[in-house]
Order: structure tokens, then C-alpha cells, then sequence
């Protein structure tokens, strides 16, 4: 029981190791965080200027409980979506061998990975959702909806990490042009969702599409969160597409992982 746990403990102490370097290498390359903390920013109070006013005439509302989440959520992915870049020059530089190499747990530098991930998408959603304060969004159910609205992004970024991380060592280094498709499609889904407008706002036909699609649930859940609606029913389909997508990616990562780290020893 005592190995267990030391085992375990060790683990978790590798990982928080892993996700320290990787924040710290932030520094020497701001263009990850900068990206995910100033496009998220401006894009709602460029959006929220131009288009609230029109948005309220045509709807009622100026759906600023949606823009919020789909810029925290918007601002997440577009950070994670660089390790789909970094990745493959990290496997030709002989980075990942390396880490191989260590006698530590053999996912500790990926799960080290997420951890950085989450922590700068929790700061990127915390400073958007404090901006929309600032413009008027309201928590109506009470002040402790904050903490699950804030790892709403989070969870949905995680997931997405782990995906971009899946394929960014399956395509190996002259992935570029994948991942530019994997990035523009992700975006894509962020800003054909309901957070852009209310779906009553689109096309009949496209009401499925649109609040079915992984980004619209976890932007109503928010949404409700900050309203103080029902939650149950986005988040219960929020949590169907990021349990599912974990169930098939993790053990992809973990295995594409392994065998760029093994090619190069």
C-alpha cells in the first residue's frame, strides 16, 4: 500500500515538474500565451462593440452570456492547437527520446503537458470572463457559478490538447499543413456555434448541426451557469463529447507518444 502510494505521489510530483518547465518555456516563446490570452480579448471587445446593438434589435439580447464563453473557449484552443506545431519539432530535435530516457513515469511529461494546458486556459478564461463583467455579463445563479464557468473551457481545452497532441505525433515534422486544417475546422466549430448568436438566429436547417456540435454544449452550459437556467442537460451532453473523445484520443496520445520517443533511441 505504501509503494502504491509513493508511486502515485511520485507520479503526480513528475507531472507537476513537467508542467512548471513547460509554463517556464512560455517565456522564451510568448507567442502561445499571448495568442490565447489578446485574441480572446479583443475578439470580444471588438465583436461586442460592433454587433451588440444589432444583436439586441434582431433578438432581444445582446448575447453577451454567449460571446463570453465562446471567446474563453475560442482563446483555449487557439493555444492548444500550437502544440500541434511544437510537438513534431520537439520529436526531430530528439526532445521527446530524451524525456523517454528519464526514469520517471512514462506519462508524466504528457499529463505535465495538459496540466501547463489547463493552467493557461483557466488564466485566458478567468481575464475574458472578467472582461465581460466589466461590459455587463451578470452571474444571476449567485457568485459561485464562477468556479465550474471557468473549467468549463478547461475540460473542452483538455480534450482538445489531447487530440492536437495525438496527431501532432502521428504526422511527424511535416505536419504543418494537417495541422493548419485541424486548427482552421476547430475554429471553425467555435464560431459556427451558438455562441456567434443564438440558434434561432440560423437557418432551420442548421439548428441540429449547430447545437449539437462540441462547442455549442459546453457554451449553453456556461451560458446557464452565468444565467442560472437548468445546467443539467448541456452539460450532461458537454460531458458525452469530452468523455468520448478522451475514451478514443487518451490511449492514442499515449501510444503515438511512445512510439516517436521510441524511433529516435
Amino acid at each position: 500500500m505504501t509503494t502504491n502510494v509513493s508511486s502515485r505521489s511520485g507520479f503526480l510530483v513528475e507531472s507537476l515538474l513537467f508542467a512548471g518547465w513547460y509554463i517556464r518555456r512560455w517565456r522564451s516563446e510568448p507567442l502561445v500565451p499571448l495568442q490565447s490570452l489578446a485574441f480572446p480579448t479583443l475578439l470580444l471587445i471588438v465583436y461586442h462593440t460592433l454587433v451588440s446593438e444589432s444583436m439586441t434589435r434582431l433578438t432581444g439580447t445582446n448575447n453577451l452570456n454567449g460571446l463570453v464563453p465562446m471567446c474563453a473557449l475560442a482563446g483555449g484552443m487557439l493555444g492548444a492547437l500550437g502544440l500541434g506545431f511544437a510537438i513534431p519539432a520537439e520529436r526531430a530535435i530528439g526532445l521527446l527520446s530524451r524525456v523517454w530516457t528519464f526514469p520517471i513515469g512514462r506519462a508524466s511529461a504528457l499529463i505535465g503537458r495538459l496540466i501547463a494546458e489547463g493552467a493557461r486556459t483557466l488564466i485566458s478564461a478567468g481575464l475574458v470572463t472578467a472582461i465581460g463583467v466589466a461590459m455587463g455579463l451578470r452571474f444571476q445563479g449567485g457568485p459561485l457559478a464562477v468556479i465550474p464557468y471557468l473549467f468549463v473551457p478547461v475540460l473542452v481545452v483538455l480534450v482538445v490538447a489531447t487530440v492536437v497532441i495525438t496527431l501532432g505525433l502521428r504526422v511527424g515534422p511535416d505536419g504543418n499543413a494537417m495541422m493548419t486544417w485541424v486548427g482552421t475546422a476547430s475554429i471553425g466549430m467555435v464560431f459556427g456555434s451558438s455562441g456567434i448568436a443564438p440558434v434561432e438566429v440560423f437557418p432551420s436547417w442548421l439548428h441540429p448541426l449547430i447545437k449539437y456540435q462540441p462547442m455549442s454544449p459546453a457554451i449553453e452550459t456556461m451560458r446557464a451557469l452565468s444565467e442560472g437556467g437548468p445546467v443539467l442537460g448541456p452539460l450532461m451532453l458537454t460531458l458525452a463529447w469530452v468523455f468520448g473523445l478522451a475514451a478514443v484520443f487518451v490511449p492514442l496520445a499515449i501510444r503515438n507518444y511512445r512510439i516517436a520517443a521510441e524511433s529516435a533511441i
